[in-house]
């Protein structure tokens, strides 16, 4: 039997969505979850669940322990944790994030959001390793073997026609789906050979802060109280985009914003404290998003467009705690 921790195998991004002839054996399209990648092993009663980094993470997810330990032993399966939260009506990254923090109150976060482990793959079953065997194949026999399992286990939905495909990609948006994943029906699993292509859509956002060095924009939105709440950060500047905003931007010594700004405002950034100076809230940045945004944030680096001149803090949207 397969023995954890394994490489979980990776898809590469994509800037169009690829049609079937792309994929030898022609392109199956799945929708892509925002959650957590975990590979799912049981054996002989015991259940070890791995994070894409080989972390483990069973002991944050007992509910779905439970679930997975009904399954034969010898199941080894490849997917997504998500939490669906019911009144927002889409899904929850940091509800996930709440386990790992909950510490003595994991319980009650376990009764309260209920996770649901999304799977796309079948490595091993009673059989022996599938790795080696096609996508369709595997496919086939992770539909059979959650077939009658319990609704917190789900099979990730699926498709081989492409006009399906783009219509999935507005249909599950609004659900929390980050875009779609595709991949060979004829594909063994390897390291490498999947696929993504991710929704990305424009917006705005107000500029309150740009760092130095390297130049990029802190991004805010006016809540409905008048206050300026930090949404983002930009990748950097290209040159003719700094001399945009230097051109543009009127630095001030007050911010609405802590200076630096710590890591405990940004609820998404892996860095230190941001060292920034704090300009007049009046450019307005026209910047490209993906779909993750939590909390009041974007959870993924945003890309800087422009300055639209057109447009003025009271035409962006509100600050709000969802998207």
């Amino acid at each position: 039997m397969l023995r954890p921790p394994i490489e979980l195998m990776r898809a590469a991004g994509v800037p169009d969505l690829p049609p079937p002839r792309m994929c030898r054996g022609g392109c199956a399209y799945e929708v892509k979850w925002d959650g957590w990648r975990a590979a799912a092993f049981v054996g002989d009663g015991e259940v070890f669940l791995q994070s894409r980094s080989a972390r483990p993470l069973a002991a944050y997810f007992p509910d779905l322990v439970e679930h997975l330990a009904g399954l034969p032993s010898g199941t080894v399966l490849d997917g997504e944790l998500i939490y669906f939260d019911p009144v927002a009506g889409r899904t929850s990254f940091s509800a996930l994030q709440r386990r790992v923090v909950a510490g003595h109150g994991l319980g009650r976060e376990v009764r309260a959001r209920p996770a649901t482990f999304v799977a796309f793959d079948l490595l091993h079953d009673v059989d022996g390793d599938l790795r080696e065997r096609p996508l369709r194949e595997r496919r086939g026999r992770l539909e059979a073997l959650l077939a009658g399992a319990a609704t917190a286990l789900q099979v990730c939905p699926q498709t081989t026609s492409y006009d399906e495909a783009l219509l999935w990609l507005e249909a599950y948006r609004s659900l929390g789906s980050e875009g779609i994943v595709i991949k060979d029906l004829a594909g063994r699993y390897r390291r490498t050979g999947w696929w993504k292509y991710k929704l990305r859509v424009t917006a705005e956002a107000i500029v309150g802060g740009i760092t130095e060095p390297p130049v990029s924009l802190l991004l805010g939105r006016f809540d409905d109280e008048g206050r300026l709440r930090y949404v983002g950060r930009t990748g950097m500047l290209t040159a003719p985009q700094r001399q945009e905003v230097a051109a543009l931007a009127a630095p001030v010594d007050e911010s609405p914003w802590p200076r630096p700004l710590p890591v405990s405002w940004m609820r998404f950034d892996r860095g230190g404290p941001v060292a920034y100076q704090p300009v007049r809230p009046s450019l307005v940045a026209e910047i490209v998003v993906d779909q993750a945004y939590e909390s009041g944030q974007w959870r993924h680096q945003v890309r800087f467009l422009r300055i639209r001149t057109d447009l003025r803090p009271p035409d962006v949207a509100a600050w709000t705690p969802q998207g």
